[in-house]
């Protein structure tokens, strides 16, 4: 039985019959030839029923869009005037020996590769994942998070699984999911994998992980979801956040690097370029952005705890005609922002060791230094007016000696959106929830 051939492969086997299966991703009709391209998991390629061929041309007349095919074929090299050097396999043709429908596909509801509105497209996700842009996006995501894997490995970084099913909220908000637990106790969707890799530190030094968080917060915007992909870490032995931000830099330049040399073809396709990383990226402290915006806009936002979403966007835009760079880290946010693990600057009472790494006009990162110090961390649990009972599971760790730590969140999903400047973050999503939908909205 011959073996099937992918079709990224095709090149090896010129002059060569193969099996190729996959589906129909366009048919075109010419005169008396029917061009099928064809996909599969690895690629796409262009085959060609020729009008000699009788008994495939019966077949190859009712193939549509989407249909499984088996194909049998000779690999051609095609015609000098007929190649095209911007494609996958461009300089190559299959010519159909033979075809079997494996499957037939319904009518479409609409072409594959059209634009169409959000709701539109997430109804429809099943279907529109199908289209190029939407696979070139995933496959994109699909090397970051190896990068990120391979990367943290490669610099002693040990990946560790962390629950989804947890005690209490880390973050101290109350945006948690609620799911009733055994003998009448309540347990939450994690909303961060935080308590645990701190305590993983205590273990191995040096920890990350890539786990799946869920927030309950009601937004419907075009950069929250409510649950998404974090991708954390954390690491001992630190003076302070600025070697948490340096280790953070240089993970997202190594993620930056080989996306760019694994996905050119996928960023044509989406006809975007990665931000700029320069050597040194701008970094500021929160009251010295705000002293900025008031200076350069007139617009008065000292004192506030936090950044609005156009404040992030301004300063990003400023980093990038200063500075050439489409990332800047914030730090020095006030205690009363911060969750009750972050660590207070001595130097700089009532701010904290913390920063937010905006890139592209929004936030992607959160990190910073911890407190590890028991006694400590129990009189800030006690200042956020939480019960230390609630985390004395997680307290054990500083019981027993806790290294100078810090590390950081990441969203998968926005990160993606900012790499490839998309407007919407669930089109870097696969299958979002949102306060409007589960798959499906919520509201039909």
């Amino acid at each position: 039985m011959q073996n099937r051939v992918l079709i990224k492969n095709l090149k090896e086997y010129i002059d060569s019959e193969v099996l190729v299966a996959g589906w129909i991703n366009v048919r075109r009709d010419h005169g008396k030839l029917i061009f099928l391209d064809i996909r599969d998991g690895s690629g796409i390629v262009q085959a060609v029923v020729l009008p000699d061929k009788k008994d495939i041309l019966s077949t190859a007349e009712k193939l549509r869009p989407e249909w499984v095919v088996e194909i049998k074929a000779k690999v051609n090299r095609r015609p000098e005037k007929m190649i095209n050097a911007e494609i996958l396999n461009g300089d190559i043709e299959l010519e159909i020996l033979g075809v079997e429908v494996v499957s037939e596909a319904d009518e479409l509801p609409f072409e594959k590769d059209v634009e169409v509105n959000i709701d539109t497209y997430l109804d429809n996700m099943p279907f529109t994942l199908r289209s190029e842009k939407t696979r070139a996006i995933f496959k994109v995501q699909s090397e970051i998070v190896g990068e990120y894997r391979r990367t943290l490995a490669d610099r002693s970084f040990i990946e560790y699984q962390s629950p989804k099913l947890v005690g209490d909220d880390a973050e101290g908000g109350g945006n948690v999911f609620k799911v009733d637990y055994f003998n009448d106790k309540t347990a939450f969707l994690a909303t961060s994998p935080q308590l645990y890799k701190q305590i993983m530190v205590g273990v191995y030094e040096k920890v990350f992980t890539t786990s799946t968080v869920f927030r309950a917060e009601k937004h419907s915007t075009t950069r929250h979801i409510n649950e998404y992909t974090s991708l954390d870490a954390e690491l001992g032995f630190i003076k302070d956040h600025n070697d948490v931000l340096i280790e953070l830099i240089k993970t997202i330049r190594s993620i930056l690097s080989h996306v760019a040399d694994k996905c050119q073809d996928e960023l044509k396709v989406l006809n975007t370029t990665l931000p700029k990383l320069p050597q040194d990226i701008p970094v500021m402290k929160l009251r010295e952005v705000q002293e900025l915006i008031k200076k350069e806009t007139g617009e008065d936002c000292t004192g506030e705890p936090d950044l609005e979403p156009s404040h992030e966007r301004w300063i990003c835009k400023y980093a990038l005609e200063k500075f050439g760079s489409d990332f800047v880290a914030v730090t020095h946010y006030p205690v009363s922002k911060r969750p009750f693990y972050t660590y207070e600057d001595e130097d700089d009472l009532s701010f904290t060791k913390s920063f937010d790494l905006l890139c592209r006009g929004v936030e992607i990162t959160t990190g910073g230094q911890r407190i590890n110090n028991h006694d400590q961390l129990v009189d800030k649990i006690k200042e956020k007016g939480l019960d230390p009972k609630s985390f004395s599971f997680y307290l054990q760790a500083f019981k027993y000696g806790m290294p100078p730590h810090g590390g950081w969140g990441m969203g998968l999903e926005r990160l993606t959106q900012k790499f490839l400047d998309l407007d919407n973050v669930k089109k870097a999503t696969l299958f979002p929830r949102e306060i409007n939908r589960i798959d499906s909205l919520l509201s039909k």
